[in-house]
């Protein structure tokens, strides 16, 4: 009895803190942040942590094998957490193209773009992308990350203001900092905030917004911030991350979707969602290409994009835009999902798009609401803060076009049921 105490007072510990804890630590030097949170990582990892980072043994499909981080065992389990919404990660041509191209060009770039690291299939892929979204020129980054960094502090300098939604990406606060230009923060999907904030702002003024919120799942309210942001003298830039390929009428993404292609000044986006592969890119007119890629340091320092992976990534592109019925079968899943979670009372926020988050909002028990539900046959993870705001906690599902009626249907029963159990729903 006094042992299942004082396992149940850890518990309550290891829940009361997280990695904002320990950001700071005591003394001079800089190892002094390792203790404490190594004594609270060894109570919080088998409490719930264990969930992150568990190693998969098979490709990013509609169902994966996953060795339990708690147990050491490996599952078959539904795949609900991946954002390879188009399901093209694994498809054939777009394995055979890299085999092929692993078989040309060998493994990696071994260089920089600027230096020995650009071969001909990059330039391919880069004015692929920039006739797929209609635009003059492309540049490609290593990873969505970096072309935030990178394409946000190229083009902005001290003295300059940039405006940016409040559940920004953290790539697109980190470029807001290398920049070194003063940031501020907008109320989410807020345009009546934003104009009060850019009223009296002087000098270069971009404001950074995302086609869809990855933690949300909602779309941004872009005719209502162009407006905005046109009045006062401001530069738009979209990150289209979870959007590009998959919204508009051709899949450029939310711009294209509302009709604002031509309005927004800089298009952002990502190779690693629906073209399951890895990278970003930037589109636009060609002097503004000219100028990243001199400017863009997180490009410039780093090694270009292996040439297997651009091979995958321009056959995925090539299904994209052949295959329509693609985008056509995610949104009937998406809407699918969405009725079904209606029905069982499980709250998505305001969700529009193929992120849906299954609100918690209890930090402490999401770890064992995520557990539960992994042990009854779904892969999808906890998500808290610093990720979301305090007491935001919830769970977050990727539908995917090559997800099944009856996947969906699975997922919305054990969703529902260990939420009933739990209290969390009706």
């Amino acid at each position: 009895m006094e042992a299942a105490h004082k396992k149940e007072e850890r518990k309550s510990v290891f829940s009361d803190y997280d990695y904002s804890n320990f950001y700071y630590g005591a003394g001079d030097d800089p190892v002094n942040l390792l203790g404490p949170f190594r004594e609270w990582y060894q109570e919080a990892k088998p409490n719930g942590y264990y969930l992150y980072s568990e190693p998969l043994s098979s490709a990013p499909a509609t169902h994966v094998q996953v060795r339990n981080g708690k147990t050491g065992a490996v599952h078959d389990l539904l795949n609900l957490a991946s954002y390879n919404y188009l399901g093209i990660s694994y498809r054939e041509e777009v394995k055979q193209a890299a085999i092929e191209a692993v078989n040309k060009y060998g493994l990696g770039a071994s260089g920089s773009p600027i230096l020995s690291g650009t071969f001909d299939i990059h330039e391919e892929l880069a004015r692929e992308v920039a006739s797929f979204k209609a635009k003059d020129a492309a540049i490609l980054f290593p990873t969505g990350y970096s072309a935030n960094v990178g394409f946000i502090s190229s083009i902005m300098r001290s003295g300059d203001t940039i405006f940016c939604d409040q559940y920004s990406h953290a790539s697109i606060v980190d470029g807001a900092i290398l920049a070194k230009s003063k940031t501020v923060f907008f109320r989410h999907n807020n345009p009546l905030d934003l104009e009060r904030k850019l009223g009296g702002v002087r000098g270069k003024k971009l404001v950074v917004v995302e086609g869809v919120y990855s933690m949300d799942g909602d779309v941004c309210v872009l005719p209502e911030i162009v407006d905005v942001a046109k009045r006062h003298g401001a530069r738009v830039l979209i990150d289209e991350a979870h959007s590009t390929f998959l919204f508009g009428a051709n899949g450029r993404g939310v711009a294209e979707h509302f009709g604002l292609d031509q309005e927004v000044d800089f298009h952002l986006g990502t190779f690693s969602k629906s073209l399951g592969g890895q990278g970003g890119f930037v589109c636009g007119g060609r002097d503004l290409i000219d100028y990243v890629n001199a400017f863009g340091r997180s490009r410039f320092f780093s090694c270009n994009l292996a040439p297997p992976l651009v091979a995958g990534l321009r056959a995925g592109l090539a299904i994209v835009e052949g295959e329509p019925e693609l985008r056509a079968k995610l949104w009937s899943n998406v809407a699918y999902m969405r009725r079904r979670f209606a029905e069982e009372g499980i709250d998505i926020g305001k969700s529009t798009s193929q992120v849906m988050p299954v609100l918690v909002n209890n930090d402490a028990k999401v770890f064992a609401v995520a557990e539960k539900i992994q042990d009854r046959g779904l892969y999808l993870q906890p998500v808290t803060y610093p990720a979301v705001p305090k007491h935001k906690s919830r769970l977050r599902i990727s539908v995917s076009a090559a997800h099944t009626e009856e996947d969906l249907e699975q997922a919305v029963r054990v969703i529902a049921s260990v939420l009933r159990e739990e209290g969390i729903c009706r």
